[in-house]
């Protein structure tokens, strides 16, 4: 996997512990991504978010569907459009969401994200990304866009 286009795309994620919802990219092509993370026990935010109920906050949710299903996919989009890309010099913005949330996620729970592309262009992507729990049990689900603002300077 050391030279695969999902490691290249892990490698240039702009998100790094605690804020990195990332664990593995299983698979992508021009239309969709998957991949995963597992929340681990000591995530920084079960803590407060409920004291002795660990629920994952909706909008880290919602960070982890953007982190695989919008920015990762960005990503290998823009690298198939031949642009050089590092993390200096392009910026993921989020623009919109558009979530249900169906099911809570607890401590130590892996999750799965299914990411299709609605649309890509000047930069900007619109995907349907659904959240699966272990059992494939939908956990959330709605449309996510974002745009990927290039470094003028570069």
């Amino acid at each position: 996997m050391t030279n695969s286009i999902e490691h290249r795309i892990l490698q240039l994620l702009p998100y790094r512990k605690p804020f990195r919802f990332v664990d593995n990219l299983i698979c992508i092509d021009s239309s969709e991504i998957r991949g995963d993370y597992t929340f681990r026990d000591d995530e920084f935010f079960y803590e407060g978010h409920f004291p002795g109920n660990p629920v994952t906050p909706g909008v880290i949710l919602t960070e982890a569907m953007a982190q695989i299903g919008l920015v990762s996919f960005g990503i290998y989009l823009l690298l198939k459009k031949n642009i050089n890309i590092e993390h200096s010099d392009i910026t993921p913005i989020f623009t919109s969401i558009e979530v249900d949330f169906l099911k809570s996620v607890f401590a130590s729970e892996k999750i799965h994200v299914i990411s299709k592309k609605v649309y890509f262009r000047l930069n900007k992507l619109k995907c349907y990304v659904e959240m699966m729990d272990k059992n494939n049990i939908p956990v959330c689900k709605g449309y996510l866009s974002g745009i990927f603002l290039q470094d003028q300077n570069q």
